[in-house]
């Protein structure tokens, strides 16, 4: 759903240029973030383990689809327990990348951004360390990447490459029961 905001009031109503955005029957559209531009958005889809990219128009407030891909690795059954869930996305402070987690593969799918039209392109997966990574967070400096494992109750960091957005381990961890949501505070 689409909402223009009215500040004087402060309420919701529908767009009327677009009151929606179409994703495919079943995908589960969970979270969604903006591109440092404002061009573009990335909207995780829970239940059919997607990414897509939208094309932003600010001033009517509408998107229009560019391309949509798989956040699992090919060849991933999903069939049995092996059935992984999109919890959470964010695009680097770089908008050079867009990160999704995946509960269930335990995963960090990681694409690139081109940069004139916004389309996303896999470029690897990185394991969380732990189980159900429902979080994570890019830190504002873009120099690092911390995902909260819900089930295996714990923390990782990971350092993230500049040029190519890659996520590499560090020995940075933390134990803590249940992590379900990572934020930085504005300094």
């Amino acid at each position: 759903m689409i909402y223009t905001f009215d500040v004087e009031h402060g309420k919701l109503k529908p767009n009327t240029a677009q009151p929606w955005a179409r994703t495919r029957s079943g995908a589960g559209p969970r979270h969604l973030d903006f591109h440092p531009n404002q061009r573009f958005v990335y909207v995780g889809n829970e239940l059919d383990s997607t990414v897509i990219a939208f094309e932003f128009d600010a001033a009517r407030g509408t998107l229009k689809e560019i391309n949509t891909l798989s956040t699992l690795p090919g060849g991933y059954d999903e069939s049995g327990a092996e059935k992984s869930w999109v919890a959470d996305v964010h695009v680097h402070p770089s908008g050079k990348n867009v990160y999704v987690s995946n509960r269930g593969h335990n995963s960090i799918a990681i694409f690139d951004i081109d940069r004139e039209s916004g389309a996303v392109t896999a470029a690897g997966h990185t394991s969380t360390k732990g189980s159900y990574p429902r979080n994570f967070a890019i830190d504002p400096s873009g120099k690092f990447l911390l995902v909260a494992n819900q089930n295996s109750d714990d923390i990782y960091v990971f350092t993230i490459d500049p040029k190519t957005g890659a996520l590499a381990e560090t020995a940075n961890s933390i134990q803590i029961p249940t992590p379900v949501c990572i934020k930085f505070l504005a300094l």
